[in-house]
């Protein structure tokens, strides 16, 4: 890793000041921000010399006192420039950041630093209080955007909030008082680009929202500090799991007085699919702490909930038993899949360290390390914020790979540290770690490379209770706007599939929405390091084209090339692992003629293997071919999608 600074002069081509102004250019040029000191820290975005974002309005407030009030008494920049090399490679093995950087200093100990870049603009605080504890009473964020602006509204509670609600596309005065928007926020420009808001590095402290006055003002709110909990009674469902706020403080985080806060992220893109490539939150995040990291083996898991250990043609009871994970195990030998996970029902509620029955967890382990397959197991996180200094070591004793995470539904700042002591914890005894019921992504898979997936998405789970929330549009919508944040566990590979008039949501015997082809390039188009195999191991079994091409595709990538692109309709994207291409593509519930560039591809002939929607796919979404051919850099193919329907190729 390179990281060069260089100092640039106040009064260059990318800074200059004059009374309390100053601006500050991206390095190609085409993006500057004008900063001003009047009435609190301001600044404006011009972008292809026009203005993108009017006014956005920062300062933080702490201990009744107001930062960014004061006159700013110097200004530096200096540039980073390095190449970042990820320890789990998300979307490219490499990652360039370059950026241009103004650093405002004020009479007080503290500091306000911008970073812009070609495709994003960021700032934070940061302060060096002497003070070992400071209270936090509230962080300005207040944004003027266009008029005619629409948004990507996904409408949270305050301030239980699971991350698994629909994308509503609504004018962006939608956003009122009584209102809340969780992040990220995607925002339609009249000129038809985008401009996305999320935050990284978020550590010891609360996530951020945003509420407005429904004239396209947009203020940014945020869960309190917590004083005091409360769960249901045992026995009702949840005592063991759902945590809520009680009591709150009057602020929202109690924090060392020496720190770096969030920071705040406005991305751009001049078309849609820019989006897709876009790593800003992984820069910005805090570099890795760990010091080895060999140990982090990303890879496909066979997932037992969402088919609900519904297997058949055995001589056994299926069900949360030694013999129904033995046949798991097995089934993930056979087809190379490096992990099962034994979800929600394994231990005894309440506590970590007591099996069921039904299991026999000694036999388990040693059968899953004679077969060479890894075991990851679910956790309640309430129970394993109780239980953590005695499982996660016991968990490492077992030779456990990882943990899934679930149910903390809640991102004030209590919890939010839990991700980073769940995470440290986990690292020190060698364990990946899954988030579910969890906030989006923001920045902590960098610091802590272990945490290999989150959930706060409306994944395939959806489908066991609902036809409305894990469509095909909401499909074609989470890759520009949630993955935009980081990876996501939208738990694909459904072998039941139907068109929305034959779909129903039946919760021991699922189906998704959409066609077997959008179920597989679901494994080429989602970030996922840990990615699950949903459907049960008789289902993948009667459809080996399938699991044969699932199998195949790689979890990490060396290269990700969005080729096309538009929020809620379609994306058509390349990556590349090794010698080996993947394509990927969807649409929402329009059927969809797309035109292919093989351009991506080093000159030759390359042999590819394609799964297309069939000729009766918008009938029957179970309907699919599989063709191999030969193809050559610059050729161009054109493929069908049929409604809900997807299109997928391995090329060597």
């Amino acid at each position: 890793m390179k990281v060069i600074y260089i100092t640039l002069c106040l009064i260059g081509a990318a800074l200059t000041s004059s009374a309390q102004s100053y601006e500050l250019y991206s390095p190609d040029g085409q993006t500057r921000i004008a900063v001003n000191s009047h009435h609190g820290i301001h600044f404006t975005v011009w972008r292809h010399d026009k203005i993108w974002i009017p006014d956005i309005q920062m300062g933080l407030i702490i201990n009744q006192d107001t930062l960014g009030d004061d006159p700013i008494q110097r200004a530096t920049t200096s540039r980073v420039q390095q190449l970042i090399t990820p320890p789990v490679a998300i979307k490219n093995a490499q990652i360039p950041d370059t950026c241009n950087v103004l650093t405002l200093y004020f009479r007080r100990p503290y500091r306000i630093v911008f970073r812009l870049y070609n495709d994003a603009v960021a700032y934070r605080f940061e302060t060096a209080w002497k003070q070992d504890s400071v209270d936090v009473q509230h962080e300005i964020c207040t944004i003027q955007m266009p008029q005619a602006t629409r948004a990507y509204f996904q409408w949270a509670p305050r301030w239980m909030n699971n991350y698994e609600h629909v994308y509503q596309e609504q004018p962006l005065d939608s956003l009122t008082a009584d209102k809340t928007a969780q992040l990220p926020l995607l925002m339609k420009l009249p000129n038809g680009a985008d401009v996305l808001f999320t935050e990284s590095d978020l550590y010891d402290y609360p996530g951020m929202y945003f509420t407005g006055n429904g004239k396209g003002l947009m203020e940014a709110i945020y869960p309190p500090a917590v004083k005091s909990d409360t769960t249901p009674k045992k026995p009702h469902w949840g005592w063991d799991r759902e945590v809520y706020p009680r009591e709150t403080y009057p602020y929202i985080a109690r924090t060392s007085g020496h720190r770096t806060y969030p920071w705040r992220i406005l991305a751009f893109a001049d078309t849609d699919m820019q989006l897709l490539n876009n790593e800003i939150v992984y820069k910005l995040a805090a570099p890795c702490r760990l010091a080895q990291t060999d140990w982090i083996k990303p890879g496909q898991v066979a997932w037992d909930w969402w088919n609900d250990w519904d297997i058949t043609g055995v001589d056994f009871k299926a069900g949360i038993n030694t013999e129904t994970y033995k046949y798991y195990i097995d089934f993930a030998a056979r087809h190379h899949i490096p992990y099962i996970i034994m979800d929600d029902g394994w231990y005894v509620l309440g506590d970590l360290t007591r099996v069921v029955p039904d299991i026999d967890m000694p036999t388990l382990l040693n059968y899953a390390r004679e077969k060479g397959v890894g075991i990851i197991l679910w956790c309640s996180w309430h129970t394993l914020d109780q239980q953590m200094d005695t499982v996660l070591p016991l968990f490492a004793r077992w030779g456990i790979k990882g943990i899934k995470v679930d149910f903390m539904d809640r991102d004030d700042q209590g919890v939010v540290n839990f991700y980073w002591r769940c995470a440290a914890a986990a690292a020190a005894h060698h364990l990946m770690v899954d988030f579910h019921g969890a906030h989006k992504p923001a920045g902590l898979q960098r610091t802590y490379p272990n945490v290999v997936n989150f959930e706060g998405v409306p994944g395939l789970e959806q489908d066991k209770w609902s036809a409305n929330i894990a469509t095909s549009t909401m499909a074609v919508t989470l890759p520009f706007i949630r993955m935009f944040a980081g990876p996501m566990d939208y738990t694909p590979g459904a072998m039941r599939n139907a068109q929305p008039r034959d779909f129903a949501p039946i919760y021991r015997h699922p189906m998704s929405l959409g066609t077997r082809c959008q179920q597989l390039a679901m494994y080429v188009l989602y970030d996922a390091p840990l990615q699950m195999l949903s459907d049960n191991p008789v289902a993948y079994e009667k459809e080996l084209p399938c699991l044969d091409f699932i199998t195949s595709v790689p979890t990490s990538w060396d290269q990700t090339l969005p080729l096309a692109g538009e929020v809620g309709k379609y994306l058509l994207v390349a990556r590349k692992k090794g010698n080996q291409f993947f394509v990927g593509a969807m649409t929402n519930e329009q059927a969809r003629d797309l035109t292919l560039s093989f351009a991506f591809l080093p000159p030759g002939r390359h042999h590819i293997v394609y799964y297309a929607d069939g000729v009766n796919a918008d009938r029957n979404a179970n309907d699919y071919v599989v063709q191999e051919a030969t193809v050559e850099a610059g050729d161009v193919w054109h493929i069908h999608l049929a409604p809900g329907g997807g299109w997928v190729a391995r090329i060597e």
